[in-house]
């Protein structure tokens, strides 16, 4: 909801002539999913993150679908090659970018 906030405040100060969306980005770590995961792998869970993030901001923060981008990265961009607990938490997540289409 704060993203939301900013992104509708911010929104105001881009000029009308550039067309811009706010693309968000899902990650994960390198561990396969179990068998029992409804995803079949990295790739699908990294974009079902992302693709949570657009559908809450769209259905419950009203920001227009156009302006909205989901992808999924799955584990191949992680912050840190680090295997500890801490390091593939930090590679589990999800990244904005305010960006022109």
């Amino acid at each position: 909801s704060e993203v939301a906030r900013v992104v509708r405040e911010v929104s105001k100060d881009i000029p009308k002539n550039i067309n811009w969306i706010l693309r968000v980005d899902g990650h994960t770590d390198i561990l396969p999913l179990a068998k029992t995961s409804k995803f079949s792998d990295n790739w699908e869970l990294s974009q079902a993150r992302a693709l949570s993030v657009v559908k809450f901001l769209i259905k419950s923060e009203g920001i227009e679908a156009k302006r909205l981008a989901a992808a999924g990265f799955g584990e191949f961009q992680p912050l840190t090659l680090e295997t500890t607990s801490p390091a593939l938490a930090r590679n589990r997540r999800i990244e904005l970018k305010l960006t022109e289409k």
